[in-house]
């Protein structure tokens, strides 16, 4: 139906810069004071630990980008791996990551305005930047690209200013630089609960497979940018959370404020500079919201990618998510779905839309790594012991740790999400016929036009 193509515009800056925007780098501090005290004050060891683990499931991710350079991500491997009707029901669970990311966004957009300005009500700046946020994904992934980059640097003035100030201002002992390094044998089990809320925070270096139809050269391209996006991103929540471990060593002032933690460490190091406190305060604030705007424009524009290509497939209707506007080269009704969807963000409490985040990334990144080694691995495929270790081995290691992060999520995450599964399950039902026909699928000829592309 959709002879339009997207247009292949994204470099692997533009890529890294779209996976940071999307995992926010500033979002370190949002849940700075929770895991500084689970972790015993060994924040920036939780993070090394963190990105250890995150990195395997990147690893895969790399490779099944390389292998099948498709919109739709983990939906697109699956589909392809381990068939149609496993494929729909994983796209189905990230699906749910993905919808309800943006709904975060606007929710916390509003809180903090409305706190800044309580004249205004909050919804009326939920519904100001869904608008925001929707007419930019409409017009083209080339100004997003451009106002990611813009949105990107901001953060890191801010962070960059925090850590100067942090390195020139406060007591540099050897003892105050290694305490929060040395971790002793009873911080063990601390460490590894905050690793896993951490894994979080890491979510959306997945999102630039999303965009393999408007990258240049998408094989080599999306590999780099997942890997350099994950790596970025571990170094900057390393230093951040070691530098306000530095500002603000008492970290067991945070058991009884766990929440604005964050900016007793950003106050403190304007304190300790001679910007002051509420400077300090200000920027951060200024900052932390332009990167949850840009968090919400990268998320709207994976989300609808995915739709875009279960609606190649056929899974869902193509009349709707199957079209690609004509001037802009964007799946222009996938977008404005997505924003009606996101209207919920006016009713909706926070509390509910955070426990339905992380259900869907698990599932995705669980089958991505299964995808590895059933398509480097698989029957009538060459095996030695380097590629047992490289295509068996690493990915494994990603299922097992991914199956772990499943005991982090809370009750409701949990409940929702195997609703959500079950929607998803009866509507495969339906679109199968009680499962007597095979479910639609992209032709083989176009799929190769895709890849050649």
């Amino acid at each position: 139906m959709s002879a339009i193509k997207m247009k292949r515009v994204l470099t692997t800056p533009a890529l890294i810069a779209f996976g940071l925007a999307y995992m926010v780098p500033l979002g370190i501090f949002t849940t700075y004071g929770e895991v500084t005290v689970t972790s015993n004050g060994h924040l920036p060891i939780a993070y090394i630990i963190t990105l250890a683990m995150i990195f395997f499931t990147a690893l895969s991710y790399c490779r099944m980008a390389n292998k099948l350079p498709i919109a739709g991500s983990a939906y697109s491997y699956v589909q392809r791996t381990f068939g149609g009707k496993v494929g729909f029901l994983v796209g189905w669970a990230q699906i749910l990551d993905y919808l309800f990311l943006p709904i975060l966004n606007y929710l916390v957009l509003g809180i903090y305005l409305n706190e800044a300005f309580p004249a205004i009500p909050a919804p009326v700046f939920v519904l100001g930047s869904l608008i925001g946020v929707s007419l930019l994904n409409y017009l083209g992934i080339k100004l997003i690209n451009s106002v990611n980059f813009t949105l990107i640097i901001i953060q890191m003035i801010f962070i960059g200013l925090f850590i100067f100030l942090t390195f020139t201002n406060v007591n540099l002992t050897p003892d105050a630089m290694m305490k929060p390094l040395l971790v002793n044998a009873g911080d063990f089990s601390g460490l590894l609960s905050g690793a896993a809320i951490l894994c979080l925070a890491f979510l959306g270096f997945d999102a630039i497979a999303t965009l393999a139809e408007e990258s240049n050269d998408a094989q080599k391209s999306l590999p780099r940018a997942i890997i350099w996006t994950v790596l970025i991103a571990g170094c900057i929540f390393l230093i951040v959370s070691y530098c306000a471990h530095l500002a603000y060593p008492n970290w067991t002032d945070f058991a009884e404020n766990k929440d604005t933690a964050s900016l007793d460490v950003v106050r403190r190091v304007g304190d300790i500079s001679r910007l002051g406190g509420e400077f300090m305060y200000n920027f951060f604030q200024a900052a932390y919201l332009t990167g949850v705007f840009a968090s919400a424009m990268t998320a709207q524009t994976s989300v609808s990618r995915i739709f875009y290509a279960m609606g190649r497939e056929g899974v869902l209707p193509k009349q709707i998510f199957y079209r690609i506007h004509p001037r802009f080269r964007t799946p222009y009704l996938s977008i404005i779905f997505v924003a009606c969807f996101s209207l919920l963000s006016l009713v909706l409490s926070l509390t509910l839309v955070v426990s339905m985040i992380s259900f869907g990334a698990l599932v995705a990144f669980t089958f991505v790594n299964l995808c590895v080694i059933k398509s480097y691995l698989g029957e009538g495929q060459t095996k030695t012991f380097a590629l047992i270790i490289k295509y068996g081995l690493l990915p494994a290691i990603g299922v097992l740790l991914s199956l772990w992060l499943w005991t982090s999520l809370d009750a409701t995450a949990m409940v929702v999400g195997l609703i959500w599964l079950a929607i998803g399950f009866f509507y495969l039902i339906y679109l199968t016929k009680g499962f007597t026909k095979l479910l639609p699928s992209i032709d083989p000829h176009e799929l190769n036009s895709i890849i050649k592309d």
